[in-house]
This record gives structure tokens, sequence and C-alpha cells, in this order.
């Protein structure tokens, strides 16, 4: 089993950093504009750090140090949109996943919501977003029989009406897509950018499991033909840039659960965005720990997403 933990940033509307400390839960309000950030650390072999505080973080925006305007951990609600392939190939694992929904979605809040959405070649909301678990469980089983999305697998194509779904919500707190797939086929005219854009927009983190001979992209050999319009599927690169977390699936029967609990053990960090930046302009972020938070766990990895693009 391996993981790959980037950490996320989402655009969102918070009050006022004089309104409130770094430790309080922010009340969304539109109009004014912060970058929050969906945080995930972790130790030797992938565990994670559970006691980090707000002074263990070092938050860079464009190289500048920015101040925290709101710090916590597992206290804002989660809508988390499960995006299951229904491809012939994962009909197996659907079941699987079926049977330990409910234990698997535990860890979910009172206030947590989830939906499903199923995609082959084409995608469609199954499930809206409830607070129903014992619907979603039922939503999962009914996903093995389900034959009208065609015949497929177009993980692109998929990810970005996830992705819109989301954008369609109201802003409730953290925003969280899983993707369950064997991460196979190509995508037509869908490329990555466009993927990585929509989530950008969705304020979405992209986390997947990837079922079975999970392919990475080929890059093809030297002076082989490759048709631009068709581009192999790159899950891995989606969940890095966007700060997803990733988890191949390959023996473990437990990946669904040991997900929704890494999710639900994130740091939520924001600041204020910094003025003067036009809008659509790309902007870097990196997160580090602090010098003495290294010291107490010098092996400690944070990965951020590589930055955001500033409101139009």
């Amino acid at each position: 089993m391996m993981f790959f933990m980037p950490l996320v940033l989402i655009l969102l509307g918070f009050p006022l950093a004089a309104q409130q400390t770094p430790t309080e839960t922010p009340v969304f309000r539109g109009g004014i504009s912060l970058v929050r950030l969906d945080v995930q650390v972790a130790g030797a072999g992938g565990r994670l750090i559970p006691d980090l505080g707000a002074g263990d973080f070092l938050v860079f925006d464009d190289g500048r140090p920015q101040k925290l305007a709101h710090f916590g951990r597992e206290a804002e609600h989660v809508d988390l949109l499960l995006l299951l392939d229904v491809s012939g190939s994962m009909h197996r694992f659907l079941e699987e996943m079926a049977a330990s929904a409910r234990a698997a979605l535990a860890p979910l809040g009172a206030g947590d919501r989830v939906a499903v959405m199923l995609f082959s070649r084409e995608a469609a909301v199954r499930q809206p977003f409830t607070q129903d678990f014992a619907a979603v469980q039922a939503q999962i089983r009914q996903a093995v029989e389900d034959r009208s999305l065609g015949s497929g697998t177009a993980i692109n194509a998929a990810i970005i009406a996830a992705a819109q779904y989301l954008e369609q919500q109201p802003v409730r707190g953290r925003r969280a897509i899983l993707i369950v797939t064997d991460n196979q086929m190509l995508n037509y005219q869908v490329p990555d950018e466009a993927v990585t854009q929509e989530l950008y927009r969705a304020d979405a983190v992209l986390n997947a499991i990837l079922i079975g001979k999970q392919l990475h992209p080929d890059p093809g050999k030297p002076g082989r033909y490759r048709n631009p319009d068709f581009t192999p599927p790159d899950v891995f690169k989606l969940a890095g840039e966007t700060g997803g977390e990733l988890i191949e699936e390959r023996k473990s029967r437990n990946s669904f659960a040991e997900m929704i609990e890494r999710l639900r053990a994130r740091y939520a960090l924001a600041y204020d965005a910094p003025p003067g930046g036009k809008p659509g302009e790309f902007h870097a972020i990196r997160v580090e720990l602090s010098p003495e938070a290294q010291r107490r766990y010098p092996r400690a990895i944070v990965r951020a997403r590589a930055g955001y693009f500033a409101e139009k």
C-alpha cells in the first residue's frame, strides 16, 4: 500500500481575521477572501501526526510568510462526494466497499454529509448529499448493477462533473472527492490542467483509492506517434496537485475505512489573501513545520498543493 499525502488549500469566505482567534471555528460568509489550507502531516510509515498546534506551522504565499487567521482540526463539517467507477473490472471491490460502508463512514461527524456519483463513460449523481449513511450504503450496493452509464472509463470527465456538482452546493466547510477507480482507459480532449482548475473552482480536494492494475501514465517511446486528443489517466498527479491523498489497493480490504479516517483527521488553516493580486493570477503556497516542531518530528513530511489562482 502506498500513500501520497500532500496538503490542500481552498479559497473560501471567512470572517475578518480581527474578529476571531486562530483557534476559533470560522463562520462562512461571502465577500471576504481567505486562503484555506486542509493540511495533513505524516511521520514514519505514513502515520499521521495528531498533536500539532497553530504555532507549529509556517505558511508562505509567493515566498512571503502569512499570519494564520484560523486553525483547527476535525471541527469543521465535511462534504464528501464518493465518485465510483462502475466499469466491469470494479464490481468485486464495489461489493466489498458496500459491505463495509456503514462502519467505514462511522468516523464522520454528525454534521458531515456524503453524496454518491457513479461514472463509466458518463457520470451521474445517484445519491445527493445526505447524513443518512444507510442510504449511502444502499447506493454503493446498487452501483454494482448499474449499466446505464455506457462502456468505458472517462476518469477526467467524471472528476470535472463531480467538481461542478460540488460547486453548486452551499459552502459548509471542507469539500472532498474520493474517487475509486482502476485508473485505466484514455481521456479524450480532457487534459489534466482542465481538471485541476475545475477542482480549484469547486474548492475541493481529490482523494483516490486505486484498484487492481493501477496504471501510471506511459510517456511513450521516442519517435512513437501519440494523438494529443487522447491522454492517459493520471489520478496520481491530480491527487497531488489538488492536495489529496492516494491509496493503491492491492491486498487490504480496509482501504475505504482507512481513507475516511485519514480524510477526517486533517488540520484546517486559513490566512488573509494577500492584497494587490491580479484576478486569475497564480500564487505559490508553501507550508512547513516550525523549527521546534521539526525537532519534535524530524522525519515529518508536509506536502501542499503548489498554489492557487486568485479569484476573478
